[in-house]
C-alpha cells in the first residue's frame, strides 16, 4: 500500500502535464499583432501628455524623444484660459446631449418596430438603414450646404435665420447620420430578448408603447449604454460638420477650440498638446465610467443564430 500510492500520484501528475495544450505559434503571432496595435493607439496620446508636461525651450533644445530634465502643469492652465475651453465645452454639451438622446430614443422606437411588429418590408427597411451607414458623409457637403441655407428658422429657435449657423442643424445632421447604425445594433440586439415576454403582454393587452417602454428598454440598458458611449464620444469628436455647417466662432464646439491656441507666426506645440489634452479628457472619462456597460453591451447580441 506504501509502494502503490507514490507511484499512482507520479502517474497522475504525468498525465496532468501531458494534457497541457501546447503554446500555438499562431496565438502568439495574434497577441503580438494587437500588442502592436494597441501600441500603436496608446503611444500618440502618451506622447501628447509627454510634451504637455515640458516646457517649449527644453524640448526645442533637446527634441521630443529626450529625457526630461522639469516637468510642469502650467501649460493645463493656460490652455484653459487662453482657448476658452469652458465655453466650447458648453457648445459642445448643447449639440451633443441632444443629439445623443433624440438619436437613441428614436432608433430604439425604430429597432421595436422592426423586431417586434410584423410590419410589411421590414428586413427591407433594416437594409436600408444598414446600407445608409456605407455612404461617405464627405459626398453630401454641398447639398447639405446649399439646403441648410435655404430653410428658415423661427426667431424663437435660434438667432440664425436659417439652419445654417444654428445648433439645431448640427444636431439634425449627427441624428441623421447615427440613426441608422444605432437601429441596427438595437434591432440585433432586442431579437435576443425571448419574444414569449412582449407575446405573453400582449395576451394581457398590453399597448404597443407599453410593450416597448415598459418590457423591451428596461432590458436593453446594455446596448443603450454601449451606443450611448459611441454616439458621445463620435458626435464629441465632429469637427467636420461644425466647421462646414457653422460659421459664428462662438458657436463652435470645443474641438475648434484649439485653433484659439495657435499663433499667426509662432505657435507653442506643447501648448497645443496640453490643450489636446484637455480637449480629449471627457470622452475617456465617458468611456471609463460605461466600459463594462460598452463592452456588454455589444457582446451580448453577438451569438444569436
Amino acid at each position: 500500500m506504501t509502494l502503490t500510492a507514490p507511484a499512482a500520484s507520479k502517474t497522475t501528475g504525468s498525465s496532468r502535464t501531458s494534457t497541457r495544450k501546447p503554446v500555438r505559434p499562431l496565438r502568439i503571432l495574434l497577441y503580438a499583432f494587437l500588442s502592436l496595435v494597441a501600441l500603436g493607439w496608446i503611444l500618440p496620446l502618451a506622447l501628447a501628455v509627454y510634451a504637455s508636461l515640458r516646457p517649449y525651450d527644453e524640448t526645442s533644445r533637446l527634441g521630443y524623444f529626450s529625457l526630461p530634465k522639469h516637468l510642469t502643469l502650467g501649460y493645463y492652465g493656460q490652455a484653459w484660459g487662453e482657448a476658452d475651453l469652458p465655453k466650447y465645452y458648453l457648445n459642445t454639451l448643447i449639440i451633443v446631449i441632444p443629439g445623443v438622446l433624440i438619436t437613441l430614443a428614436l432608433a430604439s422606437f425604430t429597432a421595436f418596430a422592426i423586431s417586434r411588429l410584423r410590419i410589411p418590408g421590414r428586413k427591407v427597411l433594416l437594409i436600408v438603414f444598414t446600407a445608409g451607414n456605407l455612404l461617405p458623409p464627405q459626398v453630401l457637403i454641398t447639398p447639405l450646404y446649399t439646403l441648410y441655407t435655404l430653410i428658415p428658422l423661427p426667431s424663437w429657435i435660434s438667432d440664425s435665420q436659417s439652419l445654417y449657423d444654428s445648433y439645431l442643424g448640427l444636431i439634425l445632421i449627427h441624428v441623421a447620420f447615427q440613426f441608422g447604425f444605432c437601429v441596427f445594433v438595437m434591432s440585433n440586439f432586442m431579437r435576443t430578448i425571448p419574444e414569449e415576454i412582449t407575446e405573453a403582454a400582449l395576451v394581457d393587452g398590453a399597448s404597443v408603447w407599453r410593450r416597448y417602454w415598459q418590457l423591451t428598454l428596461p432590458l436593453c440598458r446594455p446596448v443603450l449604454a454601449a451606443l450611448s458611449t459611441l454616439q458621445f464620444t463620435w458626435m464629441y469628436n465632429d469637427f467636420l460638420w461644425a466647421l462646414v455647417l457653422m460659421s459664428s466662432g462662438d458657436k463652435l464646439p470645443v474641438t475648434s477650440a484649439l485653433n484659439n491656441l495657435r499663433g499667426q507666426f509662432f505657435t507653442d506645440y506643447n501648448l497645443l498638446a496640453a490643450g489636446s489634452v484637455l480637449v480629449a479628457l471627457p470622452t475617456l472619462i465617458v468611456f471609463q465610467l460605461l466600459h463594462k456597460q460598452f463592452v456588454a453591451g455589444l457582446t451580448l447580441g453577438s451569438t444569436k443564430g
